[in-house]
């Protein structure tokens, strides 16, 4: 695994039309399509993810694929399972705007994070543009290589270096113009939400519903809560039970029932 801070500017000359696309497509619906299809000469990527970890609660913002099936959600949420708590490989950036590349074979990570994101989802390598924001949270834009490809040449990868800062202006930029799903703004206020509803909800409960709704499984909510996996469905059980529900689509229905909090 190599990690470097990115010394470029910005995308170079010769790209400007690719520029050019994706400030076209900014706060719109395809932008992540669009953004993977103008980087893929110069990086011959086979999907494509732009997320937060770190001090604030992971949120994938976009993701896209090229020539395989889509599977970005399941890998987020496999992500999610446990392998995001030990993944140190997106640390180092300094913050100050700086970017901070992360260059990283599957062979490298931890075997959690290997079988359950990388091999399960066919997954060899990846190339990262992670910048550290005012909060400590990280904002990582990330390149996969597919077994079915060839390995990213030192070309490729110097080639990402000159776009990488650019790049991750980019998102962040759309991130900041699209209006958050109805469903993500349901999430981010669950606790509130929930606890309107339910004013018998304790708060280990109203943390456990909340991170079901994140889509995150039993097993990663034991983790990022450092609890038993019993203890996890004890809190879900006892939840529903409250609710008067008993699957977790019915919780998902039970919250975007709900009006927004203003």
């Amino acid at each position: 695994m190599r990690k470097w801070t990115a010394s470029a500017p910005g995308l170079p000359a010769a790209p400007g039309q690719a520029l050019a696309c994706m400030i076209d497509e900014l706060g719109q619906p395809g932008f992540a399509s669009v953004l993977l299809g103008q980087v893929h000469p110069l990086v011959p990527a086979a999907s494509f993810s732009v997320y937060q970890i770190g001090s604030r609660e992971p949120r994938l913002f976009m993701s896209a694929t090229r020539g395989v099936p889509d599977r970005t959600r399941e890998c987020w949420r496999a992500y999610l399972s446990g392998p995001h708590r030990q993944d140190q490989s997106l640390e180092g950036a300094a913050g100050d705007q700086d970017i901070v590349l992360c260059h990283v074979d599957a062979g490298e990570v931890p075997v959690e994070h290997r079988v359950r994101v990388y091999e399960a989802h066919g997954m060899a390598e990846r190339i990262s543009a992670v910048r550290r924001e005012p909060d400590g949270a990280l904002f990582a834009l990330n390149l996969y290589r597919h077994l079915h490809q060839h390995p990213f040449t030192d070309a490729q990868v110097c080639a990402f270096e000159s776009v990488a800062p650019a790049l991750v202006a980019l998102a962040r930029k759309h991130v900041a113009l699209t209006p958050v799903p109805r469903e993500e703004r349901t999430v981010e206020g669950a606790r509130q939400r929930l606890a309107l509803l339910e004013a018998g909800l304790t708060a280990r409960e109203l943390d456990v519903c909340a991170r079901l709704l994140r889509g995150m499984t039993h097993e990663g909510i034991a983790s990022d809560l450092r609890l038993s996996l019993t203890t996890v469905k004890t809190y879900r059980n006892r939840a529903f039970d409250r609710l008067g529900i008993h699957f977790r689509s019915e919780l998902f229905a039970l919250v975007a029932g709900l009006p927004d909090l203003h």
